[in-house]
């Protein structure tokens, strides 16, 4: 009698379910035929129970951090009234919302095993080419004057070009990531303050500065376009068959190529996503301060906050774990610690200190609170 291949699909979590694939994943196949009479019972599978242990512990992991927000709030409100008003967290808002589109990249990223320290590279690089050929030669522009919505366009590519070639040299070539990433950094950095020769380009035009610097009444634009993004990349990493995959291929690349997914396309993928996803974020911070600086991103240190609002939030660094729910809350976990630290005028020498311990803290709360959950093999 002829039996059917064996299917194998993705779990709840994203995991692959294949032999050897991370716990929580799923194997179908043909129906058992049932035992004949005085052959002993066999035990099935309980799928159902598995998925639902799954959602669990991902819901567990999404809610680590909410104890830390919450003190966070209490301890803000006792620092200052100015803390819970209206204005001041439409201002957090609007200072996250860049760091949080470059978070979502490297969250990608991070979720097939990835890494990619160059998005502050491409942070600073791809604005500030978009803006010299956008701006006048009297503003340290190249002279070409193109439009504004053209410049954003170029950003985008830029961003996109900058993770393809990335995502090649890593995936294709089997370079190192961290070195090549590292690498392009560097280089990204040398063209950002070569091409303005270390200026800064003041006086953007509106349209290329609107996502950064608009309101809707006293809601940010740039906050508005960032929770999309979450919840768009959040529903895309959940439902699409696409987003299913990225997590197969962190979790199990070798389960994940059994099961015919193109690992190596989704890898490059990821890359150019982050990409994309950096450039628009330093979009973002370039009309939040209306200038384009020779320092914006590299010159900064952004990919730090990067990492660790996405580690905080339960993204692991092994890959194959992690959601935008999280990703969401370990920046806004950030962008108040900032906020509390301006609040209570601590020094400039010690915020940088301030915000490891908080970070760090942080880290084993959601540990303590997590249990098992957030913990990492």
């Amino acid at each position: 009698m002829e039996e059917k291949d064996a299917l194998i699909t993705l779990g709840p979590a994203g995991t692959v379910a294949a032999p050897g694939a991370p716990s929580g994943a799923e194997v179908t196949g043909p129906a058992p035929s049932p035992p004949a009479a005085g052959e002993p019972g066999r035990k099935r599978a309980r799928p159902i129970t598995g998925a639902r242990t799954a959602t669990a512990l991902a819901l567990l992991r999404e809610a680590a951090l909410l104890p830390v927000l919450v003190v966070l709030i209490v301890v803000g409100a006792l620092v200052s009234p100015v803390f819970l008003t209206v204005s001041n967290m439409s201002g957090v808002g609007q200072q996250i919302s860049s760091l949080g589109v470059v978070v979502v990249g490297e969250s990608l990223i991070l979720l097939v095993a990835g890494i990619d320290i160059s998005l502050e590279g491409t942070y600073g690089l791809a604005p500030m080419v978009a803006a010299w050929l956008i701006v006048p030669v009297a503003d340290y522009g190249q002279g070409v004057e193109l439009s504004p919505y053209l410049g954003i366009l170029i950003c985008l590519v830029i961003g996109a070009g900058i993770g393809m070639v990335n995502g090649l040299l890593i995936v294709k070539g089997r370079l190192n990531a961290f070195i090549v990433t590292l690498g392009m950094t560097v280089l990204l950095a040398g063209m950002q303050l070569g091409v303005v020769k270390g200026q800064t380009i003041p006086n953007l035009p509106a349209a290329f500065g609107y996502l950064g610097s608009a309101f809707w009444g006293e809601l940010p634009v740039s906050l508005v376009a960032t929770v999309v993004i979450f919840v768009a990349v959040g529903l895309f990493l959940r439902y699409h068959r696409t987003g299913r995959a990225i997590y197969a291929v962190g979790g199990n690349p070798v389960a994940a190529r059994a099961a015919g997914i193109n690992v190596s396309r989704i890898r490059i993928g990821v890359y150019v996503a982050g990409g994309v996803l950096a450039a628009l974020g330093g979009l973002m911070e370039a009309g939040r301060v209306s200038a384009m600086t020779g320092t914006q991103g590299y010159g900064e240190g952004i990919i730090f906050q990067v990492f660790a609002a996405a580690v905080i939030g339960g993204v692991s660094l092994k890959g194959g774990r992690g959601n935008m729910v999280g990703a969401a809350t370990g920046v806004v976990l950030l962008g108040l610690v900032q906020n509390i630290l301006d609040l209570a005028n601590v020094s400039n020498y010690w915020i940088e200190a301030m915000d490891g311990a908080v970070i760090l803290f942080a880290l084993i709360l959601a540990r303590v609170v997590g249990g098992e959950a957030s913990a990492e093999s």
